[in-house]
């Protein structure tokens, strides 16, 4: 009854916010909405162990902005092994994370906006599956199940029962067993580039 009622109050809201694609201005604005959203303990959750040194999946991140083109939401997704089959063979997937609305847009829609433009590009750009962590209640609604993640584990400390998986592509997670680790692109380390190439 609550999402009903979360869908009927976003459906009759104004409409007063875009997605878009993250860009390089917007990494301040980001991260002062995360600090306000999710506290300071945000960066301390297994998942950011994953996302920490990396950078997010190619067009992967997005943003949501008011009227007045100001960042009020955000949701990144980060490629990951999620575990490997029966024959050993990797098994890539998407994690998602973190999703965040600026408080005082709770409720109007950005944060379900902004997952459902996430899977629809993810599924797009032909990824097999995305995984989270969060609240089962809220993430079932986007296809999100406990038991598309249950023979898998994140490093370090996690809920079960929070742990969620979507197949975008069908059986996608199939007899997938193990530990979630980063496989995406890793961030530059301009002091390392620019002694190697002094060194050149």
């Amino acid at each position: 009854m609550a999402t009903v009622l979360e869908n009927v109050r976003a459906f009759f809201a104004p409409h007063t916010f875009t997605i878009d694609a993250e860009t390089p201005s917007d990494v301040v604005a980001r991260e002062n909405l995360l600090d306000r959203a999710m506290g300071p303990d945000r960066k301390k959750k297994s998942s950011e162990k994953i996302r920490r040194g990396r950078l997010p999946a190619e067009g992967l991140a997005l943003v949501a902005r008011d009227t007045k083109g100001h960042l009020v939401g955000t949701v990144r997704l980060w490629n990951v092994e999620a575990g490997v089959t029966a024959d050993g063979e990797p098994v890539s997937a998407l994690l998602l994370g973190p999703l965040a609305v600026d408080p005082a847009l709770e409720g109007k829609g950005v944060g379900s906006a902004l997952m459902r433009a996430a899977i629809t590009e993810a599924k797009k750009r032909g990824h097999g599956a995305v995984l989270l962590v969060g609240d089962a209640a809220y993430y079932e609604r986007f296809g999100f199940f406990a038991d598309k993640a249950r023979h898998l584990v994140m490093p370090g400390p996690f809920a079960r029962e929070r742990f969620l998986g979507l197949e975008l592509s069908a059986g996608h997670l199939d007899g997938a067993v193990g530990v979630i680790v980063p496989t995406g692109r890793k961030l530059s380390r301009p002091g390392v580039i620019h002694r190697a190439r002094r060194a050149a």
